[in-house]
């Protein structure tokens, strides 16, 4: 950038003079040394870049050097961390002062810079959204690009970026800190004190808000997004004994900051633990990471009554909206409403149901709470002091059960009552968009029972407490282990499980649309993508996605609904089902099970063809 300002100074007919403050070695007389020239021109530019490396400086400049410049001198100071206060509080200095910080390049002007790099147009978009606005890291990824005539982040490109981005470090416990900043979503000085045991926090955590690539918010310091990823890839990648250790002291302390929160605060307190998994395989394809603050959970209020059992109806039928008026009168204190933000209008909601042993004659009256009770009878009855707790209605009108804001609160709202629950015996939720059955085993929920209301999932917290859940959960999607009987074969094909290839062929039907569709679906590394004829593994998953869609319903067949189903929900862009319920002229109940229904024969025959793939070897 001051390269450039001196460009523009000899074109205005003015002489820049550049001083780099990592060679201004022996103080006041270095500096003058390096900027005698300024005193020579008529119309000078003094150009201080580095400015950190000299920064000790800075009282004496302000008062003694630059009043001695001729007349018109423009100065630039470019530097990593701010100028004091003392410019713009100093009555002489402080309307002349402008401080611009110069932040992250907009999506536009990275694919500009990338443009002007030779990358390839069908290359940009990965690249742009690698380097998250950094132009360093535009301009390394552009290389690669370039050199290799295709895009992959490599570990020699994030040792290059890390090296260039972060300076050298006063000591092994400051690196650590480092690391630690890139691995939460916000670091205190209360966080540093637990990961960094035996430590003196205090002086690394201002040595940590004092680096140019760290921010502070209310969750505490945070690093620029391209930092961040690139500290948490080098430490994962170069010590992943340390890089687990980390995490779960990490997660220790976060998990007592949720059970120790004041209600109000104590999703906000669930999402820093959900934080830590956000590089998981499977978190991040249900939670986004990405709370916008468009809509935000409060306790039911007296008006809300005809609107939650209205919405009931319209996305789950008049049943399930005479049951949510049922459990209005019961339970009011079960509801979760979900609220627009500048309107307080509900827009959806979750029912946490929790039934104690007095309560057996309430849970006979709901066919899902009837059925939640028998499964815990029939493992161990309920003693005096335990519980049930049931997920029982998740409900969001406008993109049913798919990932979106309200599903990120559900699922902050779920893990939070896993975390501070007292004397639970099992926890129970209720989906009826079977997509989610992958996140229910990963959090150690099992299938209890299939119900025309949609599927059961339970877990019980006295043969598996909270303590072992914690060390399980996230171990899968962070740490690599993978439990049988998906797993990898000997000839580097990914082997799944039936009901794991049933779950990924749902979400490749449901992320048909979104840019990074087939990123980490698991059928991408099955014989059957890897062997079909195809550019690459996305358009092979995406092409047998069609022929088996296209299989279902010729005019003639018998099962022309279904197709139609399928085509207009995945193949037309629709916002939501509710808008293909309407496009087919069906209610919503009528048009799940078709969907469900239709799914699962598409994912029946692509498991023939994936079983006969492997038969033919």
């Amino acid at each position: 950038m001051l390269r450039r300002f001196a460009d523009l100074a000899v074109t205005r007919g003015r002489t820049a003079v550049e001083v780099d403050g990592k060679a201004v070695i022996g103080g006041t007389a270095a500096f003058e040394s390096e900027a005698a020239g300024v005193f020579a021109a008529e119309l000078p530019v003094l150009l201080i870049d580095a400015f950190e490396h000299c920064q000790g400086l800075e009282g004496w400049l302000r008062d003694r050097f630059l009043p001695r410049l001729p007349d018109r001198t423009v100065i630039a100071v470019a530097g990593r961390r701010p100028l004091d206060l003392g410019w713009r509080t100093d009555p002489g200095w402080g309307p002349l002062v402008r401080v611009l910080p110069v932040g992250a390049l907009t999506a536009a002007e990275s694919a500009e810079l990338l443009r002007a790099r030779g990358v390839a147009a069908e290359q940009q978009p990965d690249l742009v959204a690698y380097a998250n606005g950094h132009p360093l890291a535009l301009s390394l990824a552009a290389e690669v690009a370039v050199r290799e005539g295709a895009w992959q982040p490599s570990q020699d490109l994030t040792s290059a970026l890390l090296r260039r981005l972060v300076e050298e470090v006063p000591s092994p416990a400051h690196r650590q800190a480092l690391h630690i900043c890139a691995h939460a979503r916000g670091t205190t000085e209360a966080l540093l004190r637990a990961a960094l045991p035996g430590q003196d926090t205090a002086p690394i955590f201002e040595w940590l808000r004092d680096q140019p690539y760290i921010e502070e918010g209310r969750d505490g310091l945070r690093p620029h997004d391209m930092v961040r990823d690139v500290l948490d890839t080098d430490l994962r990648w170069r010590d992943p004994v340390t890089y687990q250790a980390m995490h779960r002291g990490m997660l220790a302390h976060l998990v007592r900051e949720v059970q120790a929160a004041a209600p109000g605060s104590l999703l906000h307190r669930v999402d820093a633990v959900n934080y830590l998994h956000r590089n998981g395989r499977i978190k991040r394809r249900y939670y986004r990471f990405t709370g916008r603050g468009g809509v935000a959970e409060t306790r039911l209020r007296a008006g809300d009554h005809a609107a939650l059992i209205d919405m009931t109806g319209r996305v789950d039928g008049p049943e399930s909206a005479e049951l949510v008026a049922h459990w209005l009168r019961h339970q009011p204190d079960a509801f979760h409403v979900h609220r627009r933000a500048g309107t307080d209008e509900p827009v959806g909601f979750l029912t946490l149901l929790r039934l104690g042993t007095a309560d057996e004659r309430l849970a006979s009256t709901d066919p899902v709470t009837a059925a939640a009770w028998a499964h815990t009878d029939a493992t161990a009855p309920l003693r005096e002091e335990e519980h049930i707790g049931i997920a029982r209605f998740i409900v969001d009108p406008v993109t049913y059960q798919r990932p979106s804001e309200i599903m990120d609160l559900v699922l902050q709202r779920l893990v939070g009552t896993y975390l501070t629950a007292a004397r639970p015996a099992w926890s129970y939720t209720l989906w009826s968009d079977p997509s989610w059955d992958e996140l229910m085993r990963y959090s150690q929920h099992d299938l209890v029972t299939k119900l025309p209301q949609g599927a059961l999932y339970g877990h019980d917290w006295r043969a598996r407490p909270l303590a072992g859940w914690l060390d399980g959960v996230g171990a899968e999607d962070l740490f690599g282990s993978r439990p049988e009987p998906d797993g990898t074969a000997p000839d580097g094909y990914t082997v799944l499980s039936r009901s794991g290839f049933d779950a990924a062929v749902r979400d490749a039907l449901r992320r048909r649309h979104d840019p990074d569709r087939g990123a980490a679906n698991p059928l991408l590394g099955t014989r059957l993508i890897r062997e079909y004829p195809a550019p690459d593994p996305a358009t092979a998953l995406d092409r047998l996605l069609t022929e088996a869609v296209e299989e279902i319903g010729p005019e003639s067949s018998p099962h022309q609904r279904l197709y139609e189903t399928l085509r207009v929900t995945y193949f037309e862009g629709l916002p939501s089902q509710e808008a293909a319920a309407a496009r087919l002229t069906m209610p919503m109940t009528t048009y799940r099970r078709h969907l469900n229904r239709a799914v699962d024969r598409v994912a029946e025959r692509l498991w023939l063809r994936e079983m006969a793939a492997h038969r033919d070897r």
